[in-house]
């Protein structure tokens, strides 16, 4: 309530001077439409201003005496015994190294605490890549000889992939479900410390009513430059802006999908999704399926809670901005869905539909922002080319005479921008007075990289906003998205940059000459978001630079404590020693089919009795395979091949008896054999 008066008369304060502002008052459509839009949009930043402050006030006054975590002292939690869990990393196209070895760190740090007999854990697999799949299942198999952990690390990979990543949790929880009391969820990206994993279960035990209990994950890994200005905002500004968000949301969290325990009976019994039934976008699946299983779960009764003070909970960010804005397009047509729940789905908590809102207002409000600037330009236009109507709607005795304050006007710029950025210097205060600076390098390194970022932000915002506006727009006429895995590595290439920016270049150069034309003052006002726009190209190439990223590492620029302090989890990431078993050049399918040991691995994965037509084609297929190398097939090809159990040791035994000058016997003579006395496994 607290909230919602400050927003109000916040808003209702900005509105006042923006109509004080407009030459008309609102006496004409184009203004009331400003207005409107205007209200939306300072209403939007003004909840994210007052969550910030309310986040730093609590801070100072010593923390959320609220929160599950502050309940339950150390000296009690150390009693609880732990119930069955399960921990499950649903993954989708990955790099294999990358996401085995942060399940290789999780599970070394919670084989630390003691308590890994409570734990199972699961690689639930949508891959449909042979490739992906075949490194999948030899990186599983090494990663169990290497921390025997046959029995409790398992390997599924589903042969019907609907449903995105909630079908493949409820798949998951339909097998083997009933054995476990709480369901762990991880990402490919996750990281988390065994004893906040064991702290997580033993809340849980003490609090019966929380169905979900969700961490607030810190930002981590960045290499690119663009990645680490996300992690040193995340690490710098989520403190203030998760610490207020769960005062104010208490029991009625969202859950955002991974880095979260669940209850697994009632999420079994509340939270399954249904398709939509309303037209367009919103029908079908539910893509963004966190958001609505929290609601679910509040619905029945539970409590769901964010607890930032859980820490060593850890994420990755998207390595460029056009990385980023891809995974934001699967995210804009997820969360325009969730208005037909907000809207039509039946006795939810008034807490999870303004989740829901707020997740659509998160690029819905770009889409107003491009609005508002599209009328604002026809505004400046009609004053500028047109002559002054004092007669402007219905007839009138008097006319209506048009007024200029700009000093109005640049004080409601003023105070938007206050609204803006005043949390971020909160932020910078906050980690002042909790004496955290040398966390992050220093006051001074602190202080230039909350300036710098801030500059980033301000360029990087209206490219956002013009993508989210096109996102929007297709997901309304329920453009098709394919669903893809996340690049976590690669740069950005000037071809790739300038033909996803290439549109918004050009639009923002026809505004600027248009507004210089018009007015000089109206081009000074568009500077702001035009010359971002202009340079949104070599933006996209230069942040996404890795090289740059460690130049500002070195520098002293955007260090989180993670890189100052150290930390294990991370240290053991990067060790990256997870075995090979052939070398870089050959194929996962060469493995499959030439390694003795890995054949029979990816044996007791295959299918074993295919019929009929079927049959006879993967017989023709690996006849062909044989005479002409592996080559001969595609991906699909490969696919049947690899998923016959017979075929493969079919395969096996003739390659290896293949003679030198056959293609089989060109891929044993290329260090093959030798990878294999090195690399037995046996």
């Amino acid at each position: 309530m607290c909230l919602t008066l400050l927003v109000l008369g916040q808003t209702g304060l900005g509105v006042y001077v923006m109509v004080s502002v407009l030459p008309y008052h609102g006496g004409k459509w184009v203004e009331q439409g400003l207005i409107v839009l205007f209200a939306i949009l300072f209403a939007w930043i003004s909840v994210g201003f007052w969550i910030g402050v309310f986040g730093f006030l609590i801070r100072r006054l010593g923390g959320d005496r609220q929160s599950l975590v502050r309940r339950h002292p150390d000296s009690v939690l150390e009693k609880v015994p732990l119930g069955p869990t399960a921990v499950v990393m649903p993954i989708y196209h990955e790099p294999v190294r990358r996401t085995l070895g942060g399940l290789r760190a999780i599970y070394q740090s919670l084989q630390e605490t003691g308590q890994l007999e409570h734990f199972d854990f699961f690689i639930l697999s949508d891959s449909r890549d042979p490739e992906y799949w075949l490194n999948e299942q030899a990186g599983w198999y090494r990663l169990c000889e290497e921390l025997k952990a046959f029995g409790r690390l398992f390997y599924r990979r589903r042969t019907l992939n609907m449903h995105y990543k909630s079908g493949n949790i409820a798949d998951f929880l339909r097998r083997w479900g009933r054995r476990y009391r709480y369901m762990i969820v991880l990402d490919a990206d996750s990281l988390m410390q065994g004893e906040t994993l064991v702290r997580m279960v033993r809340l849980m035990e003490l609090e019966p009513r929380v169905g979900i209990l969700q961490t607030n994950p810190s930002i981590v890994n960045g290499k690119s430059l663009f990645a680490r200005v996300q992690q040193f905002a995340n690490h710098a500004y989520s403190p203030l802006f998760s610490t207020g968000l769960a005062a104010i949301q208490l029991g009625e969290a969202a859950y955002w999908g991974h880095n979260a325990i669940i209850r697994v009976e009632p999420f079994m019994g509340h939270c399954g999704l249904r398709r939509l039934t309303g037209p367009g976008v919103f029908g079908g699946s539910i893509s963004s399926h966190d958001f609505v299983e929290a609601a679910y779960m509040g619905r029945a009764g539970y409590e769901v809670w964010l607890e930032p003070e859980l820490a060593y909970s850890y994420e990755e960010s998207p390595p460029t901005l056009v990385d980023e804005l891809t995974r934001d397009k699967r995210w804009a047509k997820g969360n325009l869905q969730h208005l037909w729940l907000l809207l039509f789905a039946p006795r939810l908590r008034l807490a999870h539909r303004m989740a829901f809102l707020n997740g659509i207002l998160s690029y819905v409000a770009s889409a107003l922002w491009l609005a508002f600037l599209m009328l604002a330009t026809l505004e400046t236009t009609q004053l500028v080319l047109w002559p002054i109507n004092y007669f402007p709607d219905e007839p009138r005795l008097f006319p209506l005479w048009p007024e200029w304050r700009p000093q109005w006007a640049l004080g409601l710029a003023g105070g938007t921008l206050f609204l803006l950025f005043f949390p971020k210097l909160l932020a910078l205060l906050d980690i002042l007075l909790s004496g955290r600076k040398q966390d992050y390098g220093g006051l001074g390194a602190v202080g230039r990289s909350i300036l710098l970022e801030m500059l980033i932000s301000a360029l990087l915002a209206p490219i956002r906003m013009l993508a989210h506006s096109r996102y929007v727009i297709e997901a309304l006429f329920n453009v098709t998205l394919r669903w893809a895995g996340q690049n976590r590595s690669e740069e950005t290439g000037w071809l790739d940059a300038i033909a996803n920016q290439a549109p918004g270049t050009l639009l923002a150069l026809v505004w600027a000459g248009f507004a210089l034309w018009l007015d000089p003052m109206f081009f000074y006002w568009s500077l702001p978001v035009a010359i971002p726009l202009i340079l949104a190209a070599p933006t996209s190439v230069l942040l996404s630079r890795i090289e740059l990223g460690q130049s500002f590492r070195r520098a002293g620029f955007f260090l989180i404590p993670e890189e100052v302090k150290g930390c294990n989890l991370l240290e053991e990431l990067e060790s990256d020693n997870l075995p090979q078993a052939h070398q870089a050049s050959q194929s996962a399918f060469v493995q499959a089919v030439l390694h003795p040991v890995l054949n029979r691995v990816h044996g007791a994965f295959a299918r074993r009795h295919p019929q009929g037509a079927k049959l006879k084609r993967i017989e023709a297929l690996r006849e062909r395979c044989l005479a002409r190398g592996p080559a001969s097939l595609n991906s699909y090809d490969i696919g049947l091949v690899a998923q016959h159990s017979e075929t493969l040791e079919w395969l096996h035994r003739q390659a290896w008896c293949s003679p030198p000058d056959s293609p089989w016997g060109k891929e044993l003579d290329n260090g093959f054999r030798h990878s294999i006395r090195h690399h037995p496994w046996q």
